[in-house]
């Protein structure tokens, strides 16, 4: 590839590092009117940046190049431009930037605007785009902005709730809307606009507020002419797809009764929709063609699959993992569509269920163990989100932890998707708490399991696991013997305050209230309020620049633990929430390794 380096020789390093620094790809994307032009972020050199593919002609090319690395970037449909998003360092506030697909100089997409927190993009084939936006100072704000030397930006929404922009249709006559106008942010409702922002359609099946019912914008019809629009609802307990007329007024439901979660986007010709379908953390592709008494199986490896897009000659690419087996993006034809150069990442184990009667229903856990046999030293790692899941999927994090002898048992709490609705929708008010609850019952199952030494019980997580680790430590401080919270909530009230407005409005709908309207629910939520309770060392890494889980209010917990002698060890970055850069991802594993070692015994980092 043009821009990557030469692969390191990783033959020395252990297995655990060699999966890191392993070269990455993610799906490609690709242009509408322009298929064989794809764009994809990749690791090759050492930071995820984005890449341009001309898959005519075979060449690649490295598009962006900064100290942090790029994640999002968008092809314009003719396939002639990249966009992509500049922040400062990994803050998220920033910028869309313009390149031309065969390279040259950035140039700003929409001069006009100002910074700000990204809220959605849809760009027209006739130049123009729709571009989201979202400040601490005017809440959401949308903007049509005209074809490059046509005019100036125009806003065409604000409001002081979440919002941001669905899809534009292919003449570029209608855009769909997601907005929380109602004030509960977990539930959007939907609305389409003209160019000129005026109404065509609403769609809101939270009826003001009232249900928490939400609506997604899944895309409109990517044929001329045809204004119907795939939504994601969740009137039966779960997400599923429909197709909204806004024009006519018409909604159509599909018989597509899978079990779990199902998502879906259109096939390029809008003759059918690619079905994907997750359930119990796995997940499989189906197609369905609008009329048909059912789907049909997509067939794909049992695991993971994170991602996939019909192409115009009708297969289907998809990027696949399980535990064991690292990510590769194949096609239905049987190939491997893009393979990134260097050495593949080791395999690691695969993953056993857990099924674990909890306080509030059936909990799911994934538990990976070392040879050997138990009780092991155990890692419960915690997904982030809260609104997230963790799957049969490939990651480095847990598997170097099995390679040093650690059991990892992952929980996919109360608050957690793919489960329906009401085990999502179950975290409300004790926020917190009640994935709390739901972990120990999984915690005292490995112990009585035989699975997990209860005197070498590690509790780990990054940004809402980081959270509820700092939080488990203070409220159930007998339970864990080590914690590793990485870009955590710390104090819940002062994050609140410093955090991205998007943020607030989340934490808003799942406290019900701000700070000064239910500050007994913020105090019993926040970790600050139980600091002085914990007992186990803890290691806290933190991104300076980071606009979710902002520093100052890791700051406030880490000198309440410095005050008393607690033990502890703090690791500051120069990032946003978490890195893109894979040597300082590999520092901060070796950190938490190697505190957790130090504490509870154990082998060598380096050596494992």
């Amino acid at each position: 590839m043009e821009g990557m380096s030469e692969s390191e020789n990783v033959s020395t390093m252990p297995e655990w590092e060699q999966r890191f620094r392993a070269p990455r790809v993610s799906l490609p994307d690709w242009a509408e009117d322009a298929p064989d032009r794809s764009l994809f972020v990749s690791n090759a050199t050492g930071t995820y940046e984005l890449y341009a593919w001309d898959r005519a002609g075979g060449r690649q090319r490295q598009v962006t190049d900064r100290p942090n690395g790029t994640t999002d970037g968008v092809l314009t449909p003719d396939g002639e431009s990249i966009w992509w998003f500049s922040d400062t360092d990994g803050d998220e506030f920033g910028v869309w930037m313009r390149q031309p697909f065969g390279g040259g100089e950035d140039e700003p997409a929409a001069p006009g605007l100002a910074p700000s927190y990204p809220a959605g993009l849809a760009i027209g084939r006739d130049g123009s785009a729709v571009i989201g936006r979202s400040t601490d100072e005017d809440g959401t704000t949308i903007h049509l902005v005209p074809a490059p030397g046509s005019g100036e930006a125009v806003e065409i929404y604000r409001h002081r709730e979440s919002a941001g922009v669905g899809d534009l249709s292919h003449d570029g006559t209608l855009i769909a809307l997601e907005h929380t106008e109602h004030g509960d942010a977990m539930h959007s409702a939907l609305r389409v606009v003209r160019p000129d922002g005026s109404t065509v359609a609403e769609l809101d099946d939270t009826e003001g507020g009232t249900k928490e019912l939400g609506l997604a914008v899944l895309g409109f019809a990517p044929v001329a002419g045809d204004p119907r629009l795939l939504v994601g609802h969740q009137r039966r307990g779960r997400w599923e797809p429909m197709i909204w007329d806004p024009v006519a007024g018409t909604e159509t439901a599909l018989p597509i009764d899978l079990p779990g979660d199902v998502g879906a986007e259109w096939y390029p010709d809008g003759s059918a929709l690619l079905i994907e379908h997750s359930f119990e953390a796995r997940s499989e592709l189906w197609r369905y063609e609008p009329g048909a008494a059912e789907p049909v199986r997509v067939e794909t490896p049992a695991g993971t699959v994170s991602g996939a897009t019909a192409r115009p000659d009708g297969t289907v690419e998809y990027l696949w993992s399980s535990a064991a087996q690292p990510p590769v993006v194949r096609s239905t034809s049987g190939a491997v569509v893009l393979d990134p150069p260097g050495a593949k990442a080791p395999a690691s184990v695969a993953v056993e269920d857990a099924w674990v009667e909890g306080p509030g229903g059936r909990i799911h856990a994934l538990v990976q163990k070392p040879t050997g046999d138990g009780p092991f030293p155990t890692v419960f790692e915690i997904h982030g989100g809260p609104t997230w899941h963790d799957s049969d999927a490939f990651a480095s994090g847990p598997a170097a932890w099995v390679d040093h002898g650690f059991a990892v048992v992952r929980v996919n709490y109360r608050g957690s998707t793919g489960y329906g609705r009401a085990w999502t929708d179950a975290l409300k008010h004790r926020v917190g708490l009640i994935e709390l609850e739901d972990i120990a019952a999984v915690r005292d199952w490995s112990v009585k399991s035989g699975l997990a030494d209860p005197e070498r019980l590690v509790l780990a997580g990054g940004s809402w696991g980081g959270y509820l680790t700092l939080l488990g430590l203070g409220t159930q401080p007998d339970a864990w013997a080590l914690g590793l919270a990485a870009v955590p909530v710390a104090d819940y009230v002062t994050a609140y305050h410093d955090e991205m407005e998007a943020l607030k409005a989340m934490d808003r709908t799942l406290l019900g209230g701000t700070p000064e309207e239910v500050p007994e629910r913020f105090e019993a939520s926040s970790p600050l309020t139980y600091v002085d309770a914990v007992r186990a060392p803890v290691h806290i890494s933190a991104g300076v620049n980071d606009p979710r889980c902002p520093i100052r209010q890791v700051e406030n917990y880490v000198d309440r633990l410095a005050a008393r002698g607690a033990v502890h060890e703090v690791y500051r970055y120069d990032a946003g929430h978490g890195s893109l850069v894979v040597e300082e991802r590999i520092k901060q594993v070796r950190l938490e390794l190697e505190f957790a070692l130090k504490h509870l015994g154990g082998g060598d980092v380096l050596g494992a």
